[in-house]
């Protein structure tokens, strides 16, 4: 039997060639996380795609505030938390997003120097659309693995993830 028989994706073909010429690696990792980057391109298009005239970056901050419950209400420095951008970064996002009337920015009245960013009705329907459109996209990408399986993949990457995490200050 050929070893190329046995690969279901271009990741199996790519651990061959180098277990072929690198036995002496644990190769491991590349089974994992090669796949990871991969379907992370995939996810990019299926989220440019979801997004259509709404950037990715716009769509952070309108789903931050969107989270945020009634009123749809945050100061600039929750959405940097939420977002994990520079003040400069959120600033011109901010004044972006307001130009097309998606948020609204008022002076914060517990704060003088402070203000709040709220999420106008129009930027509460292009959340919603660009969600709607984002899980389509996306459970279009675990079709092959049934509930238990998806549950089992989501708790796994849930832990490798928190590697990363930022605990959030008090």
């Amino acid at each position: 039997m050929e070893e190329h028989d046995d690969h279901r994706d271009e990741v199996d073909r790519l651990i061959a060639a180098w277990k072929r010429e690198r036995p002496d690696v644990d190769l491991s990792p590349l089974a994992i996380l090669s796949r990871i980057t991969r379907i992370s391109r995939h996810l990019d298009l299926a989220r440019r795609d979801a997004f259509a005239d709404l950037d990715t970056w716009g769509f952070d901050v309108l789903a931050a505030l969107r989270r945020a419950g009634e009123p749809h209400t945050l100061s600039p420095s929750q959405l940097m938390q939420e977002t994990m951008v520079s003040s400069g970064t959120m600033t011109n996002r901010l004044d972006r997003l307001e130009e097309l009337n998606l948020i609204t920015r008022e002076p914060d009245p517990s704060d003088g120097r402070g203000s709040l960013v709220s999420l106008t009705p129009s930027g509460m329907k292009k959340v919603d659309i660009a969600l709607d459109q984002l899980i389509k996209n996306e459970r279009t990408f675990l079709t092959d693995l049934n509930k238990d399986e998806q549950a089992m993949l989501a708790d796994l990457l849930s832990r490798l993830a928190a590697n990363f995490d930022i605990e959030p200050e008090n």
